[in-house]
């Protein structure tokens, strides 16, 4: 049987406020076990939620951004279910009227196609608490710090159909909310997690199969990992006569595989009702339209203004554009540099990031910055350095030893211009190679490579290449 998988993501993204969507306690991570959590957060006798403002700007920028609808009029809702770290009971959500719904993402597929991903809603909704388990043998701790915290649940159509188009889409609106500012998209942290829904069923079958739900993934790899360790699971069951049954289920990265977490409700099950203490969210349309006023480049503009006023290609592009701080790092480089566009751009996805992947370091913490690397590549087209020696030059601005110019005078860097002290050391390596010599000039050009190698050793690497050449192949000529 040819089975066809179906994949749904929601995708729960922390909003970057700095204090609750309901009240003023801190949402800093990494503070002490219940100490950022109030008497609101844990809904005690008296108190009353205020909506963050903050929350509802951050809503209607990723609205605004992916196309969609932003609802005028939103309304609130208590979706009751037993939270054993949500100390009230309940958690305060959005349900039948969302403050986003529709809109949809573009994701580029590995034979270089573009698939349109339908988003099906995006809802305002308050965090839980955390469970503790590995310091209380037997025992589970509960830390409400996280209680109250605003996320906002975007829920895409049931579009994807396989483990990569999934972790692309991911992608995609993982850039796409760090781009508006709205989520650090820290997955370590939880600031960034996905559930997905996973069914299989007979290719060219309209109904959907029976789905089972994936908690809290909270990385690329373990996203296509679980997914398609459940789409086998699936298939496995179905072809020996078993079925699906509609629960969820949590991913174990160490044995690499699914395990059931509860049977799945439906949304009927959770009861969800208008929560009484707070009033239907009402967006007046100036609000909406100077949110629209704040909404930075989004990174399908951005990308297709580095192809056309940079002449880069597009996979340059994609991967210069992937975070906001790349994009900006890359330009600024330029800035520095004074044009060039696509030397600066094979610096930073060469030199740059392969020192930032090795020291496991984001853009923003690179010890060598877009002025400093810009100053590099100047010395580059003026001659000063070449290639080759900027890369030893970088190396040596990454461990702290000052900027290009700095470093190039400290270890005596700078290249050979002068064309009489090129043609002395020219002189010099084929007066120890006559042979070459003669093989050169009865017709093996390839030599000249050889020559070009053994001038460099001589000259310490500081030889002008171009100068190097011409150089060469006129005192290699046939006499």
């Amino acid at each position: 049987m040819d089975w066809e998988t179906v994949i749904g993501l929601e995708i729960h993204a922390q909003l970057a406020t700095r204090s609750k969507i309901f009240s003023g306690a801190s949402t800093a991570f990494g503070a002490e076990p219940n100490t950022q959590a109030c008497a609101v957060d844990l809904g005690l006798p008296g108190v009353l939620p205020v909506l963050n403002e903050g929350a509802v700007r951050m809503a209607v920028k990723f609205g605004l951004a992916v196309g969609a609808e932003v609802a005028r009029r939103s309304v609130f809702a208590r979706k009751n279910y037993f939270y054993p770290d949500l100390p009230k009971g309940y958690q305060i959500s959005q349900y039948e009227l969302p403050v986003v719904a529709g809109g949809h993402l573009d994701i580029e597929l590995e034979d270089g196609s573009t698939k349109r991903v339908g988003i099906t809603r995006a809802h305002l909704e308050e965090d839980a608490g955390k469970s503790l388990h590995e310091d209380f043998h037997g025992l589970t701790g509960i830390d409400l710090n996280r209680a109250g915290t605003p996320l906002l649940e975007i829920v895409s159509e049931p579009d994807l159909r396989s483990p990569r188009e999934a972790v692309a889409y991911m992608k995609r609106l993982h850039a796409l909310v760090r781009y508006l500012e709205i989520c650090d998209g820290n997955m370590q942290e939880g600031s960034f997690r996905c559930d997905a829904n996973v069914s299989v069923r007979p290719r060219g079958q309209s109904t959907y199969g029976t789905r089972a739900e994936i908690k809290n993934l909270n990385s690329f790899r373990f996203v296509e990992r679980a997914i398609q360790y459940e789409v086998e699971r699936q298939i496995t069951l179905l072809e020996s006569g078993g079925t699906v049954q509609q629960e969820t289920r949590l991913y174990d990265p160490d044995r690499g595989e699914t395990r059931p977490m509860r049977s799945k409700e439906e949304a009927n099950d959770y009861r969800y009702f208008p929560d009484p203490d707070l009033l239907p969210l009402v967006l007046e349309e100036s609000f909406v339209e100077e949110v629209k006023a704040t909404l930075p480049e989004l990174p399908d503009a951005r990308k297709a203004r580095f192809t056309r006023d940079y002449g880069l290609s597009p996979y340059d592009a994609v991967v210069l554009t992937a975070t906001r701080e790349m994009a900006d790092f890359y330009e600024s480089t330029l800035r520095a540099a004074g044009g060039e566009p696509k030397i600066a751009a094979n610096w930073v996805m060469g030199e740059l990031s392969g020192a930032l992947n090795k020291g496991s370091l984001e853009v923003t913490a690179s010890p060598v910055g877009p002025e400093a690397l810009g100053g590099l590549l100047r010395r580059i087209a003026d001659g000063t350095i070449s290639g080759k020696i900027a890369k030893e030059v970088f190396e040596a601005m990454w461990a702290g030893e000052g900027d290009a110019e700095a470093v190039i005078e400290r270890r005596g860097l700078r290249q050979v211009t002068d064309t009489g002290a090129i043609e002395r050391l020219v002189d010099q390596v084929m007066a120890a190679n006559p042979e070459q010599v003669a093989g050169y000039r009865a017709g093996k050009d390839k030599l000249l490579g050889f020559f070009v190698g053994q001038v460099m050793k001589v000259s310490g690497g500081k030889a002008n290449p171009g100068q190097l050449n011409e150089i060469l192949k006129r005192k290699l000529a046939p006499r």
